[in-house]
Parts: C-alpha cells; structure tokens; sequence
C-alpha cells in the first residue's frame, strides 16, 4: 500500500540553497540504490521552515530506504543541514 512520508525541519534562511541541493543529492542517491520512491518534494513554510514530501509504494519500501539511509553520506550531509527533525507516515487509503 502506498505511503507518503512528511518530513518537517527548520534549516537556518542563509543555507537555503545547500538544503535545496542536498536534497536533490539525497533523493538521488536513495533513487540510485533502493526501489520504491516514487515522488519526491521539498517546500518551505517561511524562510526557516522546510517540509519534504516523499511518496512510497509501500512501507516495507520506506523502511528499507530509511536503514539503508542511516550512514549514507547523502543522508548525513542533507541531515546536518536540518534541526528540529518531525516525521510522519501516512498510509494511502484512498486517491480520490
């Protein structure tokens, strides 16, 4: 079942530019390496708070991703821009 993973974190307004980029960068390495992400967003509340919008075909695709994730340096680097790290989960029940 397909999921949409939401990702909200603050990142100071000067680094913008390298949150963008590392974004891109993480994206493409998970893309690179694992199956199952089939989009991929990035948007700014206001200047200092970001949220990332990711959609999976299954969670089982979201879970191997996330600890395959954990010493990637594309993860790292995109991650040591970002403070304040929420995430949430969301199964797809229905797409009207």
């Amino acid at each position: 079942m397909t999921v949409i993973s939401v990702t909200r974190f603050q990142a100071d307004p000067a680094d913008a530019e390298l949150v963008q980029a590392r974004h891109a960068d993480l994206v493409a390495a998970i893309r690179a390496t694992r199956s199952g992400l089939t989009e991929a967003r990035l948007g700014r509340l206001n200047k200092e708070t970001w949220v990332g919008v990711w959609r999976w075909d299954s969670a089982a695709d979201l879970r191997a991703a996330r600890q395959a994730a954990a010493g990637d340096p594309a993860a790292v680097a995109a991650f040591a821009v970002a403070h304040d790290v929420m995430a949430e989960d969301i199964e797809v029940l229905a797409e009207l």
